[in-house]
């Protein structure tokens, strides 16, 4: 199905029809017009323009000068204003550009009629220092954009995404460009979910929180995994499959007595169907032990628990994890050791 087809469906579906749908295309006139012909059936549309404004992309990709780059995005935000009052700009690679040049590129997207301002780290290179001083010289030098929303956009080839997008948060950034379980080009774009839980544990420090409705976020995870046949790496962040199970005996010993002493969510927060999960290997203690052996509905005396607990240790060597099943032939299995002893 050709893509302009599928973006006008998406835009008049119903159940997106309380929800803003966004075309993105380059600063060119053609580009601009595509956008709005795939999002005229929506009730909320927004047209997303975007150009490059850092030196190396205006050298080697571009080919095109400052005063150039500045009349092409008065240009394509003016025409998509004429579309919809809704128009959001970029300056692509805004990390490494010019401070001078994105004020210049920002106050005439502004006065053009740009709604929404994005400065995307687009490369996945920026701390979150830079980010946030980013942010902050841009609302020193554009006064204007106190009318406007600030948006930023972060990559995450160095794994900063996330923190990159606090950091905007931080210095007046009230938008972030977010994608379920972090898909997206290269390393992949901020994880959506690693932003809306990171806000549930920080929004009061910052100031701000967000009208997600956090229970949807394991199964919307599942779905993204499924549909785009990329699956979720056990060690992510929030929903990968590791993120609730405890392997060590400190930290199974801990959140048995009290969760928060080694989970800062909730897992229950994110719908997740199984919850905290204690993992019995080679590093659990004996509370993970008798924990995991009472719940599969087992109830040994304290001296047979010992006994068992010592088999388990046995089998558990060199091994990172005991299945249920092994668990209840340990606890059920001839006590050898006690005949052995009494004859």
């Amino acid at each position: 199905m050709p893509l302009l087809i599928c973006r006008s469906l998406i835009a008049r579906w119903w159940q997106v029809r309380s929800q803003r749908v966004c075309g993105l295309s380059r600063a060119i006139p053609a580009e601009v017009d595509r956008s709005w012909l795939a999002l005229r059936g929506a009730r909320s549309p927004r047209i997303h323009v975007f150009l490059s404004s850092s030196e190396i992309h205006l050298a080697h990709q571009l080919h095109r000068g400052a005063d150039e780059v500045v009349e092409m995005a008065r240009a394509a935000v003016e025409r998509a204003r004429g579309y919809t009052d809704d128009v959001e700009w970029s300056c692509m690679d805004a990390t490494r550009s010019d401070p001078e040049l994105i004020a210049r590129l920002v106050r005439v997207a502004i006065g053009a009629g740009a709604t929404t301002i994005n400065l995307p780290d687009t490369v996945g290179c920026a701390r979150p220092d830079q980010v946030s001083a980013m942010f902050r010289e841009l609302q020193a030098r554009v006064p204007e954009v106190s009318g406007v929303t600030l948006s930023f956009h972060g990559q995450d080839d160095l794994g900063m995404a996330t923190a990159n997008s606090l950091a905007a948060i931080s210095a007046g950034a009230r938008q972030v460009e977010v994608a379920v379980n972090g898909l997206g080009e290269r390393a992949g774009n901020t994880a959506f979910e690693e932003v809306v839980m990171a806000l549930r544990v920080h929004g009061e420090a910052l100031g701000v929180e967000t009208a997600v409705d956090t229970h949807g976020i394991w199964a919307i995870s599942q779905v993204v995994a499924r549909r785009s046949g990329f699956a979720v790496p056990p060690n992510k962040a929030i929903v990968g499959g590791n993120a609730f199970r405890h392997a060590s005996g400190i930290h199974q010993d801990g959140v048995l007595k009290c969760r928060e002493t080694y989970e800062a969510v909730d897992p229950a927060e994110i719908g997740h169907p199984v919850g905290t999960q204690i993992v019995l290997g080679k590093l659990s203690g004996r509370a993970g032990f008798a924990s995991r052996v009472r719940a599969l509905g087992i109830a040994p005396s304290d001296a047979a628990l010992e006994r068992a607990f010592a088999r388990f240790q046995e089998l558990a060597d060199g091994r990172s994890e005991i299945a249920d099943e092994e668990l209840v032939a340990l606890c059920r299995e001839p006590e050898a050791g006690a005949r052995s002893a009494r004859a």
